[in-house]
């Protein structure tokens, strides 16, 4: 079977890349596992010109073709509007690789994946649709539009899950909307990836936070709450990773909260120095407003076994159980009293640090592989033709 992916994702051109282009985040990850399930796997995704920033990653997979197309100038209201002309040059060529194409998987929201989905269902193909961001939001416009959409074509050969997880489905109107978790870790990574050593008192505690940069993020909450920590623990380090609109509000800040000594922003990273960054730390923080999906940056510290002070929303009580402390008050008097209590107990702390290691192998890359392949082999039948792809081993790239 071949398979077309539409994405408004951002990518880059990249000689170096077996495809030729490169990507950040965790899509690259997911790109290469969804191309194992599959004959032949083409992405048509956004071209941004110049080169690929720091942290960006080779877009690679089994028998993966990238199709660019010029990415509509703008944003928000400019996006929209420059739409309006760019849609009429490359709806005919959409139209026929979709045509082409056995399947469709449309990762949304984002205007690219939603013109691909709404194409899909015009031509009658098997639809894969992946809500990407916070399910349930109803923001804007599109976000209404998809809220009302999904539950009326999830079913049959459309399968639709949507990123977070809880006990009960994301949709009453459909049960047929199921949850699916993110994750760029791969079981054959766990034991070789490096591991937080449990904060002993007397050390350095290092907090580390890693996240987009805006205003839902809050990243501000942990900034503010660090001058309370450094009463207990004056020589207290806050590293912040990522980058975003925020960030220039967020160093001014640091400077009138008179914390620079004691804070480091790091940018956008490599993805193996983000995991080199969260091992050298003792407690991650994220204290989000936004409801979230499923934050990878939480299962990735996790994973390298750090305890976790984050927000009670979406999927986090759940996934740090036993892991860390939720918070439903995500003000900066609320953070530190949460990494206080935490310090004040290094037996607890390190108990969850044995925890998180144990609950970030629950959440593979080949478990989201398998999970997935068994709903659209549920919906589709078989998703290769040759008979050799039956042997293959799952995420190789």
């Amino acid at each position: 079977m071949n398979l077309l992916i539409i994405s408004h994702k951002e990518i880059w051109g990249d000689p170096a890349s077996s495809s030729g282009y490169a990507t950040v985040g965790g899509f690259p990850f997911q790109i290469a596992a969804l191309c194992e399930l599959f004959d032949r796997t083409v992405l048509v995704a956004a071209l941004r010109p110049g080169q690929p920033p720091a942290g960006a990653r080779p877009l690679s997979g089994h028998h993966l073709t990238v199709r660019p197309l010029p990415e509509p100038p703008g944003t928000d209201l400019r996006r929209k509007l420059a739409l309006l002309a760019w849609l009429p040059r490359h709806l005919p060529h959409i139209w026929r690789t979709i045509r082409n194409a056995d399947a469709i998987h449309t990762p949304i929201p984002g205007d690219l994946g939603l013109i691909g989905l709404l194409l899909a269902l015009l031509q009658r193909k098997p639809l894969f649709v992946r809500h990407c961001g916070t399910w349930g939001n109803r923001t804007t416009l599109a976000d209404r539009f998809i809220d009302w959409l999904l539950p009326r074509i999830a079913g049959g050969r459309n399968v639709v899950l949507a990123t977070g997880g809880a006990e009960t489905p994301p949709c009453s109107r459909n049960p047929n909307i199921h949850w699916i978790f993110s994750t760029t870790l791969r079981q054959r990574d766990l034991p070789a990836l490096p591991r937080a050593r449990p904060w002993q008192p007397g050390e350095t505690l290092r907090l580390v936070t890693v996240s987009r940069l805006t205003p839902g993020k809050n990243t501000l909450a942990a900034l503010r709450a660090l001058p309370a920590i450094l009463q207990a623990h004056p020589a207290a380090h806050l590293h912040v990773v990522g980058d975003g609109p925020t960030r220039p509000a967020l160093q001014a800040a640091a400077g009138e909260i008179g914390i620079r000594e004691h804070l480091t922003f790091h940018g956008n990273r490599p993805h193996r120095e983000v995991l080199r960054l969260l091992a050298r730390s003792h407690l991650f923080l994220f204290p989000t407003r936004v409801k979230e999906g499923f934050p990878k940056a939480v299962l990735e510290a996790l994973a390298c076994g750090l305890p976790v002070v984050a927000a009670r929303v979406s999927v986090l009580p759940r996934l740090l159980a036993g892991c860390g402390i939720t918070l439903s008050d995500t003000g900066p008097q609320a953070v530190a009293a949460a990494v206080l209590a935490l310090t004040a107990d290094p037996e607890r702390m390190a108990r969850m640090a044995a925890n998180a290691r144990r609950t970030a192998h629950a959440y593979t890359l080949e478990a989201w592989q398998q999970r997935i392949a068994a709903r659209l082999e549920a919906a589709w039948g078989p998703l290769y033709r040759n008979p050799q792809r039956a042997g293959a081993k799952p995420c190789k790239s």
